[in-house]
This record gives structure tokens, C-alpha cells and sequence, in this order.
């Protein structure tokens, strides 16, 4: 029974691999998601990021002892560099717990650090393979960035809750004349700058770093000032340096409208969530108009995998 399993998950990701492989090469895309829980006996999120390989694994309770478990993992890591052609020191594996509570979205793992800079669309980030909970770039909105730095020429820009400023790389590589780039962390703020300097945009006079809560500073930005926000909130959010605690269903139509407050007549606001039991609150939310463009943002490597949603609105 055992090796029937096994043979399943070889079946599955050399399916996937020539699939989801041959379109990614096709698109000269390097950094992708080629695996996510497809069967559920191997509950991994298998992702490249150039030659190497981001492989998590989801809690559950599978009843294995340790030691169990261990073989198990070597069993599948063995599988892995077989089809997929990484060895094994490519391979960068780690165990996503899911903490009980509403926690923030970023939790660091360890005090090592793993960086190295992969390539998107001519850009350059840095990512993380091992010591945070995420990687430093969500490969689900690489469609999403694209369409924002066709849109950026001459334009001003706010990205919130900017995690590690991939939107704001965008943003500038776009030609915006100005970028705020706002999040509570003083870390993902320190890793978005180093990323626009890796890519040449060093001039503090057009891209500007704000550590604060999103959700005040909202409250007191000018009004009519931005061309183009991007908000990409988390789900949840009760970090210590938060006045109140952050929830999107509850808190998403008023964040909305200030976004809105703060843009110029004909400004865009991109909202997303990846909250899977989100409603969109319209009725609350003036907007000039708006689009559902979550199918439109899915890259090739989430089709049939994405829960997040993608809203445009013009103001």
C-alpha cells in the first residue's frame, strides 16, 4: 500500500512537471508553484525559485511517530530530485504551522539568514527560502504586477501592507514619479529598499518607506494626492504595534474608502485577499466603478489552485 502511495505522488508531480514546466519555460518564468497539495496522503507546497526548490509542508495530523515521519520525508525528498532534477542540497524544506489565534501574516522561523536574488520579468528580488514563514514574493500576483507597471508612467503610487515591495519594484520599473511604500514591519520594509536598490531605484526623493499601521495611516494621508494604490492585506492582524487588531471582512469597505479618499478623480485601487470566505461589501464602497479581476490575475501555475480574490476600483 505503501509504494502504491508513493507511486502516486511520483505519477502526480511528473504529470504536473511536464505540464506546469513546459508553460513556464514557454513564458520565461522561473519562480513558480509546480505543486500544492494536489493529493492529499502528501500535503506539500512545492514551489521553484530558480535552481532551487521551496518544498512546505502543511500540519495535519498524520499519525506517523517521528521517526516515521522522518523516513517519510526522505522517501518524498528522494522522489523529488529524481523527477524534478534538484539536488538535494537545492531543496529548502520547511514545516508551515498554522498558529491558533488571529496572528500576523509574517512570522519569523529562525535567526539564520538564506537569501539570494531570483529574476521576474527583467526584475530582481531577494527571497528567503528558509527563515521566514513566506518566501518574499507571492508568486500568485505575478500577473497582477505586471498590469501595474504598464499603468505607473508619470504616475504616484502607494503599495500597503507591502510585505517585501515587489509591487513597489513594479511601480518604479513602470516609470512612477513617486512611490510610498507602507507596512508595520520594520524588517519587509528594510527588504522592500534593499529590492528597489537592486534594481537601481535609490533616490529617497521619489520612493519613500513608511513603517506604520496601515489602517491610521490611512486616516491622515492628503486626500486626491495618489494615481494608483495597491492593497494586499492579510487576513488577520493583532501585532502589538497596532492600535486595533486587523480584520478584513470587518474592516475592508472602510479601508476602501479611504483609499479612495485618497486618490485623484480617475485613480485605480487594486484590493486583494486571499481570505477564501471573503464578501465583497459594495454597497458601502462609492466608487466611480469597479471589476472582479481575480480570474484575470491568475497566473498559469494557480489555475484551479486560488482562492484569493483581485478588485479594481476607479474612483
Amino acid at each position: 500500500m505503501a509504494e502504491e502511495k508513493y507511486g502516486m505522488f511520483r505519477n502526480r508531480l511528473a504529470k504536473v512537471f511536464r505540464h506546469v514546466g513546459r508553460q513556464a519555460k514557454r513564458q520565461g518564468v522561473s519562480c513558480y508553484r509546480l505543486y500544492d497539495h494536489d493529493l492529499p496522503e502528501f500535503p506539500f507546497c512545492i514551489e521553484f525559485y530558480g535552481d532551487n526548490l521551496y518544498m512546505a509542508e502543511y500540519k495535519r495530523r498524520h499519525g506517523m511517530t517521528d521517526e516515521e515521519h522522518d523516513s517519510w520525508i526522505e522517501e518524498c525528498l528522494g522522489i523529488i530530485t529524481e523527477i524534478l532534477a534538484v539536488p538535494r542540497e537545492h531543496i529548502f524544506l520547511k514545516l508551515r504551522r498554522r498558529k491558533p489565534g488571529r496572528q500576523g501574516q509574517y512570522q519569523k522561523q529562525d535567526i539564520t539568514n538564506h537569501e539570494f536574488e531570483v529574476e521576474e520579468n527583467g526584475l530582481k528580488f531577494i527571497v528567503n527560502l528558509r527563515d521566514y514563514l513566506d518566501t518574499g514574493l507571492f508568486l500568485d500576483h505575478r500577473i497582477t504586477r505586471q498590469m501595474l507597471r504598464e499603468q505607473c508612467a508619470g504616475k504616484k503610487v502607494m503599495n500597503l501592507f507591502a510585505y517585501t515591495g515587489s509591487f513597489s519594484v513594479y511601480a518604479a520599473a513602470g516609470g512612477a514619479v513617486e512611490v510610498v511604500t507602507v507596512d508595520l514591519s520594520k524588517t519587509y520594509l528594510s527588504w522592500a529598499e534593499k529590492n528597489l536598490k537592486l534594481n537601481g531605484f535609490s533616490d529617497s526623493t521619489k520612493y519613500r518607506f513608511i513603517h506604520d499601521d496601515v489602517k491610521q495611516y490611512l486616516k491622515i494621508i492628503p486626500a486626491d494626492y495618489f494615481d494608483i494604490i495597491v492593497m494586499d492585506p492579510p487576513t488577520f492582524s493583532n501585532s502589538k504595534r497596532m492600535e486595533d487588531f486587523l480584520d478584513i471582512q470587518r474592516d475592508h469597505a472602510e479601508m476602501i474608502k479611504d483609499c479612495l479618499r485618497a486618490m485623484k478623480k480617475g485613480g485605480v485601487l487594486y484590493f486583494s485577499t486571499n481570505f477564501s470566505k471573503f464578501r465583497l461589501d459594495q454597497e458601502k464602497i462609492a466608487a466611480a466603478s469597479f471589476k472582479d479581476l481575480s480570474r484575470a490575475t491568475t497566473p498559469f501555475d494557480f489555475e484551479d489552485r486560488l482562492s484569493r480574490v483581485c478588485y479594481r476600483f476607479i474612483k
